[in-house]
């Protein structure tokens, strides 16, 4: 999250600040998450000011075909997808500004936010703002997320069906993103960098006994094929060892080098586990030295280590909002 400056994307006519400028609430992150909270605050006219944030409509955004949502027996775009539950929460009032969080103070009372030259005081804050997965960062699997290379193996593993893929890492995500695919695809690749595995001893063993399942290990990929074609067509790797450099065909190309949650500005301010995601109760209750934060929620990935599906996430949004609604009640509001 960049410094930035929040700049308003939707009129201000309704603005929820009362005559102390304060907010009834605020949503960090526009995910199906936050957009599912911001409908549903909205909805209780609390006129919830929601923080694009740097991913703007979260990892749906980069998402083509989503199968498994419910209430779309066809499917539907990602993009159109969250596209839809933006024009949703506006229609009841939400507003969306553009915005990267720069500070936060959720001591104080009302909280406070920073986002550069704007500053925000607010009762309640819904932190919506997701996990963005771990990339190789070549070019050319940038180029083709959504078109063969994917972060999600629950999310795309059924478009590989009699397919050859390869899952990328070592540790126990890689295993079990292995192990899920072989469900659908015919051959699985894994490819690991080095020769030792983060992964714990019988995930490792499990994965390594499936006839399905080829481990190339000290190898790196420098290259996936296919740009020009707009769907993956193989990789280009490298053994670290030997410096053999040799191509595979395949059709699908998945990582398993896990995600980063976003919520490095509340490092100290709230209790995050090892890989900084934010230690819930509850699903949706923040913590700080194992005790509530007052009027301080979670949802989604940021706090979901295990799931990260859209209808999580969006179950999760829902159940921040009306804990958000039912505090202010509480609390006079």
């Amino acid at each position: 999250m960049a410094d930035t400056q929040a700049t308003p994307t939707h009129s201000g006519s309704n603005a929820a600040d009362d005559s102390n400028g304060i907010r009834d609430t605020v949503i960090l992150g526009s995910g199906c998450s936050g957009l599912t909270a911001a409908i549903y605050t909205a909805r209780a006219n609390l006129k919830p000011l929601v923080i694009e944030g740097h991913e703007p409509g979260g990892q749906l955004s980069i998402t083509t075909m989503v199968e498994n949502f419910p209430g779309w027996p066809d499917g539907v775009q990602g993009p159109e997808l969250v596209e839809n539950m933006r024009k949703q929460a506006e229609k009841f009032g939400a507003e969306l500004q553009m915005g990267h969080l720069v500070a936060a103070d959720l001591h104080k009372s009302p909280i406070e936010l920073d986002f550069g030259s704007k500053k925000v005081r607010t009762r309640t804050l819904i932190v919506a703002s997701g996990a963005s997965a771990r990339w190789l960062g070549l070019p050319s699997e940038q180029a083709l997320i959504g078109h063969g290379v994917s972060s999600c193996a629950t999310c795309d593993g059924f478009f590989f069906m009699d397919k050859t893929i390869c899952v990328i890492g070592g540790g126990d995500s890689a295993m079990e993103e292995a192990m899920f695919l072989t469900r659908f695809a015919t051959k699985v690749y894994l490819i690991h960098r080095s020769g030792s595995f983060r992964a714990s001893k019988i995930m490792l063993e499990r994965a390594m006994a499936h006839p399905s399942i080829e481990f190339l290990t000290n190898t790196v990929v420098e290259e996936v094929l296919g740009v020009a074609e707009k769907e993956v067509r193989g990789i280009r790797i490298r053994n670290t060892e030997s410096g053999e450099v040799r191509k595979i065909e395949l059709q699908g190309f998945f990582l398993g080098i896990g995600h980063i949650p976003n919520a490095k500005f509340f490092q100290g301010q709230m209790d995050l586990d090892e890989d900084g995601y934010i230690l819930s109760t509850e699903n949706v209750f923040t913590t700080r030295n194992g005790q509530k934060i007052p009027g301080v929620f979670c949802s989604g990935d940021v706090q979901d280590r295990r799931y990260r599906q859209a209808i999580t996430a969006a179950g999760t949004g829902c159940m921040a909002a009306l804990e958000v609604e039912k505090y202010l009640e509480e609390h006079g509001r």
